[in-house]
């Protein structure tokens, strides 16, 4: 089957909204078309060649960020508090990992997820599921929860505030590493943990003493006080995506122009669905899900559609498996890729979710930790190389999951409880995770 843009619409599109008005939703196509890009071939090109280094093991991938962005909840503050979250984490990690970090943001595009059920119930009223802000309201009424296309419209020019304002303190000197130096500092400084954690800190920070007395100033050089961030999304509404694919002129391939890096969730892998038809034919990276229901034949074969000139760089695959089943079903699926050059990236979030007995949907920070400690050990004992961590979470002090150095109980998740869809690691328990996988290594 010949490639376009469009020919994911001769296969079955999973996750879609049903919308009330079809005319409505091909005028925000048409104008999406119109509008500039979100990103550029250049930097998407950039991304590609830095993942390159990832599946060769000589660099690392950090991607995070919210489980749903929202239009409520945008501003200065959030992707401030995020940026700086995902740069003091990627500090840490480098530490640890000894090799180059790459920041990929689950941002400026994530708006929309995948539901379990088209319908949710109250009472006796039964309403469409909320599937982000891209395509309706959060609140359980009729006029909210009908899907609006328009919203297709405000996303993109919410995601276009977002990365100039985040590309703005990429290169500004926010990300400086003395910056950086200090924001951990201050952290361990006033949290419980700061006796296990000190030593790093302070290894990190004698290093920075080392590179200014061999003459290399942080806030001067270009290198230590300047960073390359990334944006990555979820490729779910694909009359989204396909609005904002474009023809490169120089050598004709197709980018998905919405962000850097798109992936394919747990839910729309089909091998012959819309999804994986879409995402085969873009020059982007691509990252593709793998849960505990996908076997060593069907990943093969996924990998020969989304990769077929095994490409380093081209292909992430997120695992996603739970801390108790990552043991025995993670290995035999890397060894089946031993002969491909994809990025294993271990996304410890979705595998360990559940419900208390107040029907408050969480994650517990052990069993987080205990995922992404077997997806190292793993690859450890494989002689492989562990490519990266993809978490939800955000730099606000949310309550959403259990446990970490704030001993977050059941009985705390009311307190600050703010995510529309997923918990969250909030900021202390993503540094936390940082620090401990940075110990270990």
């Amino acid at each position: 089957m010949v490639w376009d843009p469009s020919s994911w619409r001769q296969k079955s599109a999973k996750q879609q909204p049903i919308y009330p008005d079809v005319q409505k939703l091909h005028a925000v196509t048409d104008r999406l078309r119109t509008l500039p890009p979100l990103v550029t071939f250049r930097e998407v090109d950039h991304l590609h060649s830095q993942l390159a280094e990832v599946s060769r093991g000589r660099a690392f991938l950090l991607q995070g960020g919210d489980c749903a962005e929202s239009f409520g909840e945008f501003g200065q503050d959030p992707l401030l508090n995020l940026f700086r979250l995902l740069l003091q984490m990627s500090v840490t990690l480098v530490h640890g990992v000894g090799c180059p970090v790459i920041k990929v943001g689950r941002i400026a595009g994530q708006f929309a997820k995948p539901r379990s059920t088209d319908l949710e119930t109250i009472g006796d009223v039964v309403l469409p599921s909320y599937r982000g802000d891209m395509v309706n309201g959060h609140g359980f009424t009729q006029e909210e929860r009908a899907p609006d296309p328009v919203r297709l419209l405000d996303s993109y020019f919410q995601s276009a505030a977002t990365l100039n304002f985040i590309k703005a303190l990429a290169i500004e000197g926010y990300a400086s590493l003395r910056n950086v130096s200090s924001w951990n500092s201050a952290f361990i400084a006033s949290s419980p943990a700061r006796e296990r954690f000190a030593h790093i800190v302070k290894r990190i920070e004698e290093n920075i003493q080392f590179m200014e007395a061999c003459g290399m100033d942080p806030e001067s050089n270009p290198q230590l006080s300047q960073t390359s961030f990334y944006a990555s999304h979820e490729a779910l509404l694909l009359d989204y995506e396909e609005g904002l694919v474009r023809q490169n002129p120089e050598d004709g391939r197709y980018y998905a122009l919405s962000g850097h890096m798109v992936w394919i969730g747990d839910r729309t892998r089909d091998l012959d669905g819309a999804h994986v038809e879409f995402a085969r034919g873009i020059a982007n990276p691509i990252g593709l899900k793998v849960g505990s229901g996908l076997d060593q034949e069907t990943l093969i074969r996924l990998i020969d559609v989304l990769d077929p000139h095994n490409t380093p760089g081209r292909l992430v695959l997120i695992s996603r498996m739970g801390h108790d089943k990552i043991e025995k079903l993670l290995p035999p699926l890397i060894e089946a890729t031993r002969d491909r050059h994809v990025i294993w990236s271990c996304d410890p979030m979705h595998g360990n979710t559940w419900t208390t007995d107040d029907g408050v949907k969480t994650r517990s920070f052990h069993d987080i930790l205990a995922e992404v400690k077997r997806f190292f050990a793993i690859h450890r004992d494989l002689g492989t190389h562990a490519g990266g961590v993809h978490l939800e979470l955000t730099g606000q002090d949310v309550t959403e999951c259990m446990g970490g150095v704030q001993e977050i109980t059941a009985g705390d998740l009311h307190h600050r409880y703010e995510t529309r869809c997923d918990p969250r690691l909030n900021a202390s328990q993503s540094l936390e995770l940082a620090f401990t996988v940075t110990d270990e290594m």
